[in-house]
């Protein structure tokens, strides 16, 4: 039986897939018991100082499960996990997987805002977080949602409680008792969209579904029980979990070593201790490794085979950077949590991979490229991306109304993405067709900000924009017609960010205007703020 309000692929889809092969009836609890029946002794997970068998992995992973099973929770329950790069974040998943509970997965940089929503929408039945990350205390975010958020029954915390009067994780422990567990085709865990209308859709993944995609991640990457995986963009993202990602790795057998920081100064040497071969990025961070590695480390990098990049577009100008710098081949990433992945690979020519985004894991991923009538364009022209596959969602969770714009009537989720197909079949980004900010990898929701904006008593209206960025490829830029007199931008700026926001989703910047400019039929004309940047805006930052 498959979590209510997750829309299934038909039949025939089903029947399709699993006939195939891609779907094997497989799930991840079995996953983690056959790799460490295989090699019990091999170190699955790399965290700090700590460092993690297979089998050790496997029998906390048992000992969770049974312990969350004494505080009542049980199969297709929600439980929010907000947990940064620790080994906990495996050891609950797995727990969760065996239940056949659903991990709701909220990033560490979320606040009060986003995770409220996360337990009150899924209607969760716990949330774990850890206690202090990166200075913010999770224990006093964990206390305010509690108390927003009535029906969430245990809060549960890896690290210290203090005196939160919360649960140690590592106080939850029982033995083990035998279940029969999910069933491959049930929902595994609800991933978070980038949406474009506000907070984030929730993603239903299955066991079958997600599984497929990063074992066939594995075998376009390389992925073997020899390989070393550096994790150092946050674990909870699709990409570093999927993309083949730490999933895919420890399905190979290989080695997952966690970087809290993703910094220069942390990454290099856990390259050099560890031997890593392959890690991955989001353009901005690989422009600051490359950079370091450039300028002179004392630290061994030779080990590292392949640098994957995604999130966001790569620059031509970055990846022609990769090879002489790193020594590493680059292998440029591009999908969505939706399902729909791509790959250069590791064999494209040069060209190939500096200049495109590569091709679909799947023989059976349906790649169409339409115009603004549905309409299929020419190769080589740009087009809206639609896809379906044996990976990609037939619909968000509890979301019909949205469902019936994102989805066309024959399964083909609308992504979005504005693309073009070259001759070889690779695919190019050009850019984003919805009201979506991508800043450095980290999707912003316009109409969310906006929302914040509009809250503040002398804003009128309000309208943000992407702004150009060398470093981030895309910055926020908000313009604010004021009501009466115009309050100062770091005022807007203080407010958005004490309502609980993300970080990254505050204003990179403020601008104050009389009026917005328009659309034939009214609406504000965003295509014109945007030039207005271009014309004003960023040669004024260029000059600074």
């Amino acid at each position: 039986m498959t979590l209510p309000g997750c829309p299934t692929w038909p039949e025939e889809f089903a029947r399709r897939y699993r006939e195939a092969g891609y779907w094997r009836g497989y799930t991840f609890g079995r996953m983690l018991r056959d790799r460490a029946a295989e090699h019990p002794d091999r170190v699955a997970v790399v965290d700090a100082d700590r460092r993690i068998t297979y089998a050790d992995l496997d029998a906390r992973a048992d000992r969770l499960a049974a312990g969350l099973r004494e505080l009542g929770i049980g199969a297709r329950d929600r439980v929010v996990v907000q947990l940064p790069n620790i080994a906990e974040f495996f050891e609950v998943c797995f727990a969760l997987f065996r239940l056949g509970a659903v991990p709701v997965f909220a990033l560490p940089s979320h606040r009060l805002t986003e995770v409220s929503y996360f337990c009150e929408f899924s209607e969760a039945a716990a949330y774990i977080t850890v206690d202090v990350e990166a200075g913010f205390d999770h224990r006093r975010l964990a206390a305010e949602v509690s108390a927003k958020v009535p029906g969430l029954r245990h809060v549960i915390i890896a690290g210290d409680p203090g005196d939160s009067g919360f649960r140690a994780l590592s106080d939850v422990d029982a033995e083990p008792a035998g279940d029969a567990g999910p069933a491959p085709s049930d929902v595994a865990f609800l991933q978070l969209s980038g949406g474009s209308t506000g907070v984030p859709k929730l993603i239903p993944r299955t066991h079958d579904d997600y599984i497929y995609s990063f074992r066939a991640s594995n075998e376009i990457c390389g992925v073997t029980a020899d390989t070393v995986y550096l994790a150092a963009l946050p674990v909870a993202h699709n990409f570093p979990m999927s993309s083949p990602g730490t999933f895919g790795v420890l399905h190979a057998g290989g080695r997952v070593v966690l970087a809290r920081r993703p910094s220069p100064d942390e990454v290099f040497p856990l390259i050099e201790r560890e031997r890593v071969t392959l890690t991955a990025a989001v353009p901005p961070l690989a422009l600051v490794w490359l950079d370091a590695a450039a300028g002179g480390t004392e630290h061994d990098l030779s080990s590292l085979e392949v640098l994957q990049v995604g999130g966001a577009k790569c620059s031509e100008e970055v990846a022609r950077r990769v090879r002489p710098v790193l020594g590493a081949t680059l292998q440029q990433v591009f999908g969505m949590a939706e399902g729909l992945v791509n790959y250069t690979r590791l064999d494209d020519p040069e060209e190939v991979v500096v200049t495109t985004q590569g091709r679909p894991i799947s023989p059976d991923d349906e790649v169409l490229v339409v115009d603004d009538e549905d309409n299929p364009v020419p190769v080589g022209r740009t087009g809206h991306l639609l896809t379906r596959g044996p990976y990609t969602i037939r619909g968000y969770y509890r979301a019909e109304e949205h469902n019936s714009r994102a989805f066309t009537p024959d399964g083909f989720y609308r992504t979005g993405d504005v693309v073009r197909l070259t001759e070889d079949g690779n695919l190019v980004v050009e850019g984003r067709a919805k009201d979506q900010i991508n800043r450095g990898g980290e999707k912003i929701a316009a109409e969310e900000v906006e929302n914040h904006l509009l809250a503040h008593p002398a804003v009128h209206d309000a309208a943000v924009v992407s702004m150009p960025d060398d470093y981030l490829g895309e910055r926020s830029c908000a313009f604010v017609v004021p009501r009466g007199q115009p309050p100062k931008a770091r005022e807007l700026i203080r407010f958005v960010r004490a309502r609980g926001l993300a970080g990254y989703k505050v204003p990179d910047r403020v601008e104050f205007v009389e009026r917005f400019p328009q659309t034939g039929v009214g609406k504000i004309s965003k295509r014109e703020l945007r030039e207005l940047i271009a014309r004003e805006l960023v040669p004024e930052l260029g000059n600074k």
